[in-house]
């Protein structure tokens, strides 16, 4: 057995979310947010770079030479996947895996409010999951397409870099691509897929110019896109994929834009209350049709206060996600504070916490 399947056992035992390995320290755990290092000896250079290219195939570690970088997938059985990205830095060799759950968790179990079925129903158009690295948005497109894959008869095609999660017969087709493995790029990935018949394309990441302009093209010609963006803020979604084009294009992409997206949800995992889990808060933008207005004459300034007067068909903003996690007390005042956009609403809530009781 590798050293690192002992480790994962343990990991995985201990309910972390992470596992780093990087020479001069010892094995280090991400429970909560938070990281823990494990009780061990520090690792050397040489034995970091021995138990890490243990776990990976004479091609990965001659691409990991190549390209001083490497993201892959491995499965453990018993286990379960983990999603690994290791790195050659001034150090040596370090490597960090993510530990991906054995069950697909549904829309529901991951707090997402029900509006998020609703967007899913379209048959065609652009839906954005953003958010910052760790929080949650590989999860969410994995429960979206394993929703979709239970419910619908659908050709569902994905992309991923690496393949994390493993979706299983159901009613739909899911064909899963990986990056330098069964595809060599997004681009060429998205090209083939405009002619494979596909009803969904499920990319991972919209990472440039060419992705995200592939993607709006394959919304707007009928097919259902679902991709994620590390953005913090709808707004800030719109904006970036705009100024990724030259300036002579934005015009056209905004009208495209306008008319091809039907919803931006942005995550953000809260430490709970409980101090045992994670809770998710999430901004959600419809692409309504004043929304698509708003978009097209480049009025991105004016989204917020339309998310917020447009919660009848299930719009909302960060920081009232949040302010209802506070009340549900799913969440501590402070996190509520420290994750807000607008602190000082919250401020008064962690001077009341901080009293006696």
């Amino acid at each position: 057995m590798a050293e690192l399947d002992r480790v994962f056992k343990a990991a995985v035992e201990y309910k972390a979310s992470d596992v780093h390995v990087a020479p001069g320290e010892p094995y280090i755990f991400r429970k909560i947010g938070r990281l823990i290092k494990v009780k061990s000896d520090p690792l050397t250079p040489e034995r970091s770079k021995q138990v890490i290219c243990e776990i990976l195939s004479e091609q990965q570690q001659q691409a990991l030479q190549q390209d001083l970088q490497l993201d892959f997938a491995i499965e453990r059985e018993g286990l379960g996947r983990f999603r690994g990205s290791a790195m050659m830095h001034k150090n040596g060799l370090s490597a960090s895996f993510r530990i991906i759950p054995p069950h697909i968790p549904t829309l529901e179990k991951l707090g997402l409010p029900e509006v998020v079925t609703r967007i899913l129903d379209n048959h065609q158009g652009l839906i954005l999951v953003t958010g910052a690295t760790g929080h949650g948005k590989s999860t969410t497109l994995a429960a979206m397409v394993d929703y979709i894959n239970t419910n619908r008869a659908h050709h569902i095609l994905t992309v991923e870099d690496p393949i994390e999660f493993v979706h299983p017969l159901k009613k739909a087709v899911v064909n899963q691509r990986q990056l330098g493995v069964n595809t060599l790029s997004y681009e060429n990935s998205l090209k083939g897929a405009l002619r494979e018949d596909p009803d969904v394309i499920m990319i991972g990441e919209l990472r440039d110019l060419e992705t995200v302009s592939l993607a709006i093209t394959a919304a707007e010609t009928g097919h259902l896109v679902i991709g994620t963006l590390s953005t913090s803020s709808a707004p800030k979604t719109i904006d970036r994929i705009i100024d990724s084009f030259p300036p002579g294009e934005q015009n056209q992409i905004r009208t495209m834009l306008s008319e091809s997206l039907k919803a931006v949800i942005t995550q953000r995992l809260i430490p709970g209350a409980d101090g045992a889990s994670m809770v998710l808060a999430v901004e959600i933008l419809i692409g309504t049709l004043p929304m698509a207005n708003l978009i097209r004459d480049g009025k991105v300034f004016q989204i917020p206060s339309m998310m917020q007067t447009g919660k009848n068909v299930g719009m909302q903003i960060m920081d009232d996600s949040i302010f209802t996690l506070l009340q549900e007390g799913k969440i501590s005042a402070y996190e509520a504070y420290m994750n807000a956009v607008n602190k000082t609403r919250f401020k008064p809530f962690v001077e009341k916490e901080k009293q006696p009781k």
